[in-house]
């Protein structure tokens, strides 16, 4: 990740690339290299070090002040601005998370997730700053502006921050019938079943969570171990696609059965399009 281009920088940080070049030319924020064939191109210590000053613009600091500072100056002035504060946009969260994940910095990530927790709490950090965190990463690494290390390194701190929230929940004291969450086969992306996971939780009613890449006829198994209930799985990359959902249907009829992020109509599952429309779901079904 030495050699990034303008409009990459762009991508990472959320800033215009007019934007990025109006900072460079007035205030000197960047100093770009250029390769054998004269193209500008932009190090990892130079994207840091844009991260670092867009989440001090954000904190109102002027970009006159913190283009002119040096890089320790600029990580200094971060680790103080690091608490929380009223008037905190969420963009310094999503541009700190990014910068902790490209470094590998898992004590900086926690430490900046912890923030955004405490200013949040779990449903409006997923909606605010998790989510937008990860459609960003995963633009990037589609376009393999990041690696697949720090997308997995990144999912992986999120992943387990939301199950160190959710394992503080009392396990459905509102009782009713359980809900059961899960992923089909070859289906990994597991942030948005664990947020709903806690949801759940934090509403007093059941669930069981059974996780990624479940098989249909496990599922099925543990849904006729268990009884009649509610099934929700995320569709993210559509492994079976309708022929799979389809003999989900017919294979489990006597369950509730919700997907998010279904992008057809199949009798007998319900989609579910956004956050509001999944807790609308979790909170009136009993």
């Amino acid at each position: 990740m030495d050699r990034l281009s303008i409009s990459q920088l762009a991508s990472y940080t959320g800033v215009k690339v007019v934007t990025i070049r109006a900072w460079e030319n007035r205030y000197g924020a960047l100093q770009p290299e250029r390769s054998d064939g004269n193209t500008r191109y932009y190090s990892g210590d130079q994207l840091k070090r844009l991260l670092n000053i867009v989440s001090l613009v954000e904190r109102k600091h002027k970009v006159s002040q913190v283009c002119s500072m040096s890089d320790v100056d600029l990580k200094k002035l971060v680790a103080i601005e690091e608490a929380p504060s009223q008037d905190c946009p969420e963009n310094f969260f999503i541009t700190q998370l990014i910068a902790a994940g490209i470094s590998f910095n898992e004590q900086h990530f926690s430490t900046i997730f912890s923030h955004c927790l405490l200013r949040y709490g779990v449903r409006d950090a997923y909606l605010k700053v998790i989510y937008p965190l990860i459609s960003r990463i995963g633009m990037l690494w589609r376009s393999d502006s990041v690696g697949v290390a720090h997308e997995h390194f990144i999912s992986h701190l999120l992943r387990q921050k939301l199950l160190a929230a959710t394992d503080l929940l009392p396990f459905g004291d509102k009782g009713g019938t359980p809900w059961i969450l899960y992923l089909p086969e070859n289906e990994f992306h597991e942030l948005g079943l664990l947020t709903a996971h806690y949801l759940i939780r934090q509403s007093g009613r059941p669930s069981v969570y059974l996780g990624a890449n479940i098989p249909l006829a496990a599922l099925q198994g543990a849904a006729d171990t268990m009884g009649p209930g509610k099934l929700l799985s995320f569709q993210v990359m559509n492994p079976g696609g309708y022929d799979y959902y389809r003999k989900l249907s017919m294979s489990l009829p006597n369950m509730k059965i919700f997907v998010a992020g279904l992008t057809e109509s199949i009798p007998g599952i319900e989609g579910i399009s956004s956050l509001q429309q999944l807790e609308e779901v979790l909170f009136t079904l009993i």
